[in-house]
């Protein structure tokens, strides 16, 4: 956490030197530093005050998330709030390993929505002849921003924050408890609250591996990967391995072997089906 007596601008070069393993200067008259800063700092949150949300800001936030820019203008997004608590804990039964979800004040599902031009287009008597994959991206991006201006709204008001993509991995039985209709799906629930310990910066790989000018370029790919692997395990090292019955131990463990053996095996391959079920032929 940003000491007391930090300046923005010192703030963003310690989040960001944790955060790429180098130094970025900072001009101290660059507008916008203190937003900057909370940027920088994002980490995720997954243990919260037993304080809650005040409704009336909460509001705030939707509306501040809803802000956010809609591809043409077609505004395909949704929240759902998850207030009654025996939903959320069905919600929860999907994703056993995740029981914390159940400790935030707040929990939400942001979801893509594809139902209402539809519905528009029947009710202005036109036909709707973008029956393939992009109007299916077009929604689920449109909810993505929607969940990232929410998650900056939230840190500018001093809460935490944890994505949950495992929302997807019951994505039929999650749609039924939250009534999802046809052509509206879940991109990802939300946990929300007032942080109760200040959770890590995450290190990401280097500007140099995911930053290209004019083309891409991965000629030296696997070498910042193993660079940044030493790096994020000297700073936060993982506390256990993923599936050592399939895998055994390694001795190094870091996170290109853990993002490795998490994508050896099937996740969520019924997706494409459970989306196709809510009336998109992904053509």
């Amino acid at each position: 956490m940003p000491l007391p007596d930090q300046s923005p601008a010192d703030r963003i070069k310690a989040a960001l030197q944790t955060r790429y393993g180098c130094d970025f200067p900072v001009a101290a008259a660059q507008p916008g530093l203190a937003d900057l800063a909370v940027i920088a700092e994002h980490r995720s949150i997954r243990r919260y005050a037993a304080a809650p949300v005040d409704p009336e800001l909460l509001r705030l936030l939707f509306a501040c998330a809803l802000s956010a820019p809609t591809k043409s203008d077609l505004q395909q997004a949704d929240i759902i709030h998850v207030a009654d608590p025996e939903i959320r804990r069905r919600i929860v039964a999907t994703i056993p390993e995740m029981a914390w979800i159940l400790d935030a004040p707040v929990f939400l599902v942001f979801c893509g929505n594809n139902r209402r031009i539809r519905r528009i287009s029947q009710w202005r008597g036109k036909p709707f002849a973008n029956e393939h994959l992009d109007h299916f991206m077009n929604a689920a991006v449109d909810a993505g921003i929607v969940m990232m201006n929410f998650i900056r709204a939230a840190e500018a008001a001093g809460l935490g924050t944890c994505p949950i993509s495992a929302i997807r991995n019951a994505a039929a039985a999650n749609s039924r408890e939250l009534g999802l209709p046809e052509g509206v799906f879940p991109v990802a629930g939300l946990c929300v609250g007032y942080p109760s310990s200040p959770g890590h910066i995450s290190p990401r790989l280097p500007l140099d591996v995911t930053v290209h000018t004019d083309r891409y370029d991965e000629s030296r790919l696997q070498e910042q990967v193993d660079a940044y692997d030493r790096r994020r395990h000297a700073y936060h090292p993982y506390g256990k391995q993923r599936r050592t019955g399939s895998f055994g131990t390694a001795d190094f463990y870091g996170w290109s072997e853990d993002k490795a053996r998490q994508y050896a095996e099937p996740e969520r391959a019924d997706f494409g089906a459970y989306i196709r079920r809510q009336g998109f032929s992904l053509k």
